[in-house]
């Protein structure tokens, strides 16, 4: 039997089979946030009229918002409240190396772009997951070993 070190987050999409979800810059918040609990997912992409990535939109910059200008959530646009700076990934990260980044800069959520392109999204919980299935399968393969 034999055990990959770690797996790739291309890996991990082709396993996931999770459909993008975009929202516009100029949409209402309120609107990305029904969007967020029909689609049961913890953040949206953020597009432009073009189809251009602008940024994430964020179960944390809601509550951020709803926190900081409470008064202004029933005509809050996407575009105040969505995150700009956008971390991404390629799908030839690592599981260990989008963790590591994902943990160092403090977000849950990151997209994963080919070729400029966003072919998927990875959550930390996904990522978690799949580490917990890497660490049963090499404890399979050495109890396997052990007993041969």
């Amino acid at each position: 039997m034999e055990v990959k070190a770690t797996m790739d987050l291309q890996e991990l999409l082709d396993r996931k089979h999770a459909p993008l979800v975009y929202v516009a810059a100029s949409d209402r918040l309120l609107d990305a946030v029904s969007r967020m609990v029909e689609q049961r997912v913890g953040s949206l992409l953020v597009q432009s009229d073009d189809g251009e990535l602008l940024g994430i939109l964020t179960e944390r910059d809601v509550l951020r918002f709803c926190s900081e200008r409470p008064e202004q959530l029933s005509r809050a646009r996407i575009e105040s409240v969505m995150t700009r700076e956008l971390m991404v990934a390629s799908p030839d990260f690592t599981i260990d190396e989008a963790m590591s980044l994902m943990t160092e800069h403090r977000f849950r959520h990151l997209p994963v772009l080919a070729g400029g392109r966003a072919i998927g999204m990875i959550s930390i919980g996904d990522l978690v997951k799949a580490k917990l299935k890497d660490v049963s399968v090499e404890v399979k393969y050495l109890r396997d070993y052990i007993s041969a």
